[in-house]
């Protein structure tokens, strides 16, 4: 059976695990080495060096362009390390047009480390076409966005936006990270780059730190490997290892995370102490046609309003099942307020298109009963 005849949860267990090994183990082994001794001293064997090339990060990344439904995937050190890399794939005078509701991460490294190339970024509310179409200038070369974003659950039309960028010629970058594969694949509606912070659904058990970019097509995919290669961000044997084990669960734990989702989501949109709930699995989500068309569920991430910075404030500390984190998608449920956490770091200069609100508080669904689960948001809240 070829792997594209495969459904997901079968991909994500039946993949060759150690290419070339004699033993044929069932699990992939960590080739936890710098270096690999050479058979000629005037050419180079299919492995020379971790930075360039590693068998346990092989069998990650191809697994990974498997799952995203590209051409080659390459994983880095941290989801940050991930962004810089498509960054670096633009040069001085250079413009991206990015929506207004990006991780916090991003729209720092936006503004206070890619500003020193001569790289300018134009954000835009990316929900209006108008918007983008508007923005791109002769200097545009990526468009750069989430769906759905964080923290506000904003769905963007995907495959409209992959239209305007291959009309203009220019890159399209969809960060997927609030989907994971399983939910979502932005190169089928027309991205030519998914990002995923692995750190978060990909891995699942909130033991690894990883970034992973996948690419439509090979030559896109040789600039990126040369850029992996060239700045030295690679993900790491060990890490490689963990991140492949926890992605086999992947589809279990995000069923059961987004099940759990949808009755909590539904329970906070009638409590009267709650005033608004972002969630793209309700049908009161403005865009949930456009996200059902797009996505195969509601996802496991949420944010809602409760009125004031002290309510949002006594609800994250007096739930207890719960943590206070500003990561999500991890097995263990997670509050926390976007303020003062995940996107402390957006700039001044954003935060007047994008105001995240002082009672704004997010969760990340774990794996918990949801008995349990609203059970303790209900006292907290009350």
């Amino acid at each position: 059976m070829r792997a594209d005849e495969k459904k997901f949860a079968t991909k994500l267990i039946h993949f060759e695990a150690a290419p070339k090994d004699p033993y044929h183990p069932m699990v992939t082994p960590i080739y936890q080495t710098a270096t690999f001794e050479q058979l000629q001293a005037d050419s180079f064997g299919e492995y020379d060096y971790s930075r360039s090339g590693n068998p346990t990060r092989t069998v990650l990344e191809k697994q990974l362009a498997v799952l995203d439904h590209g051409a080659r995937a390459f994983c880095f050190a941290s989801g940050m390390a991930a962004i810089a890399t498509v960054t670096h794939l633009l040069k001085a005078g250079d413009e991206i047009v990015a929506d207004y509701d990006l991780y916090g991460g991003a729209t720092r490294l936006f503004a206070k480390v890619l500003n020193r190339s001569g790289v300018t970024v134009r954000y835009v509310d990316a929900s209006d076409l108008e918007n983008v179409a508007a923005a791109i200038t002769p200097a545009t070369r990526l468009i750069y966005a989430e769906s759905p974003t964080n923290p506000f659950l904003r769905v963007l039309d995907l495959a409209a936006i992959g239209s305007i960028a291959k009309q203009h010629g220019i890159l399209f970058c969809v960060d997927g990270s609030v989907m994971s594969p399983y939910l979502q694949n932005p190169l089928d509606l027309g991205a030519d780059i998914v990002m995923h912070s692995a750190t978060k659904y990909l891995c699942g058990h909130s033991d690894v730190t990883a970034g992973v970019l996948v690419a439509r097509d090979e030559e896109l995919a040789q600039q990126i490997y040369f850029l992996q290669n060239a700045e030295g961000t690679a993900l790491a044997p060990f890490d490689s290892y963990l991140l492949l084990r926890g992605m086999k669960t992947l589809k279990l734990r995000m069923d059961a995370q987004q099940k759990s989702a949808q009755a909590i989501a539904e329970f906070l949109h009638s409590h009267p102490k709650v005033s608004e709930v972002f969630y793209p699995g309700l049908p009161t989500h403005e865009n949930y046609d456009v996200h059902r068309r797009q996505a195969r569920g509601g996802g496991a991430l949420m944010s809602l309003r409760v009125g004031s910075a002290e309510a949002a404030k006594t609800l994250a500390e007096k739930a207890e099942l719960f943590a206070i984190s500003l990561s999500f998608g991890g097995l263990k449920s997670a509050i926390s307020i976007p303020l003062k956490m995940s996107h402390s770091s957006v700039p001044a200069g954003l935060t007047d298109a994008r105001v995240v609100p002082e009672d704004l508080v997010r969760l990340a669904i774990g794996i918990e009963d949801v008995d349990d689960l609203i059970a303790d948001l209900r006292q907290s809240l009350e």
